[in-house]
């Protein structure tokens, strides 16, 4: 249900966009705004992945690093049955994650610094397997996508202005709603479609590490840190907010008209009663190895010497 729900609101989406295009410049505005739109959409794709790491000035994690985040997410991959992503660190104090890449194949996972002083190994898995899930589940893409489309209709809506075809069909009053409208559609769109994929990664998530309550937790304290602290980065770039596992935005109060997430407690909720039903068992794939079963605190890899509960990682 979920994935036809994505198809709707980005077919939605799509729409909007061309109907712009058409009330602009007819039936050839219309298949301009398409052409535009897919080769916007073709650069950003091939592109997302180095140029949101770049806004977020992430820095790559080697394997064998002292804090035992490469060979964490090395395992859960395992576990997932997928490509090894890339793995990368951000020294920001605000406890956040995200993924980003075009597919399973090119893909990165980010974590901040305060994230690993924040969260003891379960917790810190949790969060691992749910930016995997979205991975897996082409959720970076869709979201890349997306947010391209969202800053696309923006733009066209603001041109709509200064064509007389606009002005024409629906008059100065009517180009005038359409320039504030149809950006808030967009954010309207943009934002359901972030919801419904971050409720989705949260029960992937729970099914690779196996343990739904270790992301429970970590949601819980990644939410109570990123309302106190702030992230200049994402503050800088609030088209990324909805990348992050939890939304980065609070200084400016950018969040309080649309919800990029889902709320916490809802989430939360949801994977408490999976851990109620067990039914968070990790799935076998062809890919994984033939040992492998439900994440357990022995089986992710030691924090060369860290705390397991309760301290800094770093």
């Amino acid at each position: 249900m979920g994935y036809v729900k994505t198809a709707m609101l980005m077919a939605a989406m799509t729409a909007l966009f061309m109907g712009i295009g058409y009330l602009i410049g007819g039936s050839g505005g219309a298949v301009l705004a398409l052409v535009v739109a897919a080769g916007m959409n073709a650069f950003t794709w091939w592109n997302s992945d180095k140029m949101v790491l770049r806004m977020h000035n992430a820095q790559p994690v080697t394997p064998g690093d002292r804090a035992g985040l490469h060979d964490m997410v090395s395992e859960l991959a395992r576990n997932a049955g997928m490509p090894e992503p890339k793995v990368y660190l951000i020294d920001t104090p605000q406890p956040n994650a995200f993924a980003t890449g075009r597919n399973p194949a090119n893909a990165a996972v980010a974590v901040t610094s305060g994230l690993m002083r924040s969260l003891n190994r379960e917790e810190l898995a949790g969060v691992v397997a749910h930016e995997l899930a979205h991975i897996r589940n082409h959720d970076t893409a869709i979201m890349t996508v997306t947010a391209t489309f969202a800053g696309a209709i923006s733009m066209l809506a603001n041109f709509a202005l200064f064509f007389g075809g606009a002005r024409e069909r629906m008059g100065l009053i009517g180009t005038i709603l359409m320039m504030v409208l149809a950006p808030l559609a967009a954010a309207l769109v943009q934002m359901a479609i972030s919801r419904t994929r971050e409720y989705a990664a949260d029960k992937a998530g729970a099914e690779i590490c196996g343990q739904p309550m270790w992301l429970a937790s970590a949601l819980e304290k990644i939410a109570a840190g990123a309302a106190r602290i702030d992230n200049d980065a994402a503050e800088r770039n609030p088209a990324t907010a909805h990348m992050f596992i939890i939304n980065p935005l609070h200084a400016h109060k950018r969040d309080n008209l649309f919800a990029t997430h889902p709320a916490t407690e809802n989430r939360i909720a949801a994977l408490r009663e999976m851990a109620g039903q067990g039914t968070a068992a990790a799935p076998r794939h062809a890919a994984a190895r033939a040992d492998d079963a439900p994440m357990t605190s022995s089986r992710i890899p030691s924090t060369r010497g860290k705390p397991d509960r309760g301290g800094p990682w770093n």
